[in-house]
């Protein structure tokens, strides 16, 4: 089964399964995934897809955009080019291009740079922050779902690897945020004025991360 947007066929999946719900998602390989009951006939597929072809389509077009991100390349907020030399000893940046001598030293030169970044900033805003506070283990992972995590009993804060992609206003929102949380483990309106006492931009910040 394909469906046909802007020109253009998309698989149709079909997964049958002992569910009751229906769902219908579109996936990074731009493929429409039908999740449905065991139950549930072929025609009723059909009209369903017929029936939302309006939420397919916004489906389809915002994949294509986060695919088409995917494929470029940030830094800090900027989009850069990358060329690969091979006489390049160390990979560095020079007027929005860096220059790699291969494709590995792309994460090369981003590890690199997350480790002195995110250090610089941890002790930025540990140096200036309100309240006193415990200095923070500083750990850097790749995360879905958030941006920041507080572990107030190892006095550990760690940081997503995505954040050097973004403006450097992201990093400093999200290391007071989690560092607020040494002083109020919640998100009460106490937490939030503390946030904003150290960072009165915050609220504009949060919108742009939103969306």
């Amino acid at each position: 089964m394909t469906y046909n947007y802007n020109n253009k066929d998309f698989d149709v999946i079909v997964l049958k399964k002992n569910q009751k719900n229906t769902y219908i998602r579109v996936k990074e390989d731009l493929k429409i995934y039908v999740t449905t009951s065991k139950l549930t006939p072929n025609f009723m597929i059909d009209n369903l897809i017929k029936n939302n072809r309006v939420s397919i389509n916004k489906m389809i077009d915002k994949m294509l955009i986060k695919n088409e991100n995917s494929q470029k390349n940030y830094y800090l907020g900027k989009e850069i080019n990358v060329v690969i030399i091979n006489i390049v000893k160390e990979p560095y940046i020079e007027n929005d291009t860096l220059y790699v001598k291969n494709e590995k030293d792309i994460e090369k030169f981003y590890k690199k740079e997350r480790e002195k970044i995110y250090k610089e900033k941890i002790d930025y805003w540990y140096d200036n922050f309100s309240m006193k506070i415990p200095y923070p283990k500083l750990t850097i992972r790749k995360m879905t779902t958030r941006w920041g995590v507080n572990n107030k009993r190892d006095k550990k804060v760690t940081l997503n690897s995505e954040l050097i992609y973004h403006d450097i206003s992201w990093l400093d929102y999200v290391i007071v945020h989690e560092l607020s949380h040494f002083i109020h483990f919640n998100h009460s309106k106490d937490f939030w004025n503390l946030v904003e006492e150290n960072y009165p931009n915050y609220k504009k910040i949060r919108k742009e991360m939103r969306s």
